[in-house]
């Protein structure tokens, strides 16, 4: 059996070490420093002191691993910054600095340099491995800054106040098989009264700030904020999109805010996930290019899909079913961001392919809001083909678009209308199979 060490506050760590089991005061932590080095922790409980300072160091190191360590009351637990091929597995980290009560509206848009507290800190890392860790019970955590071709996987980042996993102006990795579940707080304020709001911008995973290309496959991520909080546009008006992004097979049902919600950003890919049971399952403003496929979005309360001021979107093979509208697809008479993102200042180009409608106030409203002033901004050019539209009030209500198509759908058994047209200017209906006439 090796030598198993007793760690001392601000040990510097230069060899592979393995950890004595116990309980340990450090308030400065333990601070690796060699390239190559294994610190096995052996079950030893690192304590901070008031949730200061970082219980583990790793600065522009490689090939450190990092495994079987307890961690608490420090700001970061484990911090790496500048590494390479770095490996922290099967670590339990809690009870990192949260700020004090939920009084504090999150800031998604806060740098590496203003990071909240949290389990694991990555900054600028590279082609590594988070695996298999217990971050739960904190504010945030797994926090990635900056990092590239990071493995995040099999870590149960649950019962967090903010975010279970954040991915910030992070490319190129892969977030698959977690946990991260009731990743929420409620924020209290006064506003003509008292006021709560249930959210607060944390979330099961958050994707911020030029973070493309990465996969996100086979999380749990329920019960949040919102599922999956993704952003790419800058308060400071910066353009900072999220693009690329590929969610397969992940759960973000029973939010009370948004399943996914992926705004100002284009060509991410939503394919086989679950969206069921929030305020809206896909909320996608000002995004384009677009692929929602054969996902589950049932029982949300307001709608399964919502596009405002989006392009060249395909949603397809979807099973929309009991929510208040299946899809909201619409163009604001004033549209909020026509200055930064011209090419949305109309909705236009998006595609209803082969999905099923059942059950919803409106199965699909597609509509124009009014203006004072002319011309207002308009939907036109959608499709609707191949979808089963059956048992809503409304099946299809268009109100105030123009050039659009409802063809070979299957439309029947809705109260009020099959189709329903208002205002609207050369739209085709035809080769439906409907049980009332248009």
């Amino acid at each position: 059996m090796s030598e198993q060490i007793i760690p001392e506050d601000g040990m510097t760590i230069t060899r592979d070490t393995t950890l004595k089991p116990g309980v340990y005061y450090l308030p400065n932590g333990l601070h690796i420093t060699r390239d190559g080095v294994t610190l096995d922790g052996n079950g030893a409980l690192l304590i901070g002191d008031g949730c200061r300072g970082r219980g583990v160091s790793v600065n522009q190191r490689s090939g450190v691993t990092i495994r079987n360590l307890r961690v608490e009351r420090f700001y970061h637990g484990i911090w790496v910054n500048a590494g390479a091929n770095i490996r922290v597995e099967g670590c339990q980290v809690t009870r990192t600095h949260e700020l004090a009560g939920p009084d504090v509206f999150l800031d998604v848009w806060r740098d590496r340099s203003q990071a909240y507290g949290g389990g694991i800190f990555f900054s600028g890392v590279i082609d590594s491995f988070v695996l298999s860790n217990d971050v739960q019970h904190q504010q945030n955590g797994i926090l990635l800054y900056g990092c590239n071709r990071v493995e995040v996987a099999g870590n149960n980042a649950s019962y967090n106040s903010g975010y279970g996993i954040l991915l910030y102006e992070s490319s190129d990795n892969t977030v698959e098989h977690n946990t991260a579940d009731f990743c929420c707080r409620i924020y209290h304020y006064q506003a003509d009264g008292e006021r709560y709001h249930n959210g607060a911008d944390a979330a099961g995973l958050v994707i911020m700030c030029s973070s493309s290309r990465n996969i996100i496959r086979h999380n749990r991520l329920r019960s949040g904020g919102d599922g999956v909080f993704l952003g790419g546009f800058h308060r400071d008006h910066i353009k900072v999109p999220c693009n690329d992004n590929l969610f397969e097979h992940n759960d973000g049902s029973n939010s009370p805010n948004i399943a996914f919600e992926a705004t100002f950003s284009q060509r991410n890919i939503f394919r086989d996930n679950r969206a069921d049971h929030c305020n809206y399952g896909f909320w996608l403003g000002y995004s384009s290019h677009t692929l929602v496929e054969r996902n589950s979005i049932r029982g949300n309360r307001i709608a399964g899909i919502a596009i405002e001021q989006g392009h060249h979107n395909t949603i397809s093979g979807n099973t929309f079913e009991r929510n208040g509208a299946g899809a909201q697809l619409w163009a604001a008479a004033q549209p909020a961001f026509a200055e930064w993102f011209p090419e949305c200042a109309e909705s236009y180009e998006t595609a209803l392919i082969d999905n099923i409608f059942r059950r919803q106030e409106i199965g699909v409203h597609i509509w124009s809001e009014r203006s004072a002033r002319e011309p207002a901004a308009r939907c036109h050019h959608f499709t609707l083909r191949g979808n089963a539209i059956v048992d809503n009030r409304i099946g299809v209500l268009i109100e105030r678009a123009r050039d659009s198509v409802a063809q070979g759908n299957r439309i029947a058994g809705n109260v009020e209308a099959g189709v329903k047209l208002v205002g609207a200017r050369d739209v085709l209906v035809e080769g439906n199979q409907m049980d009332v006439p248009v």
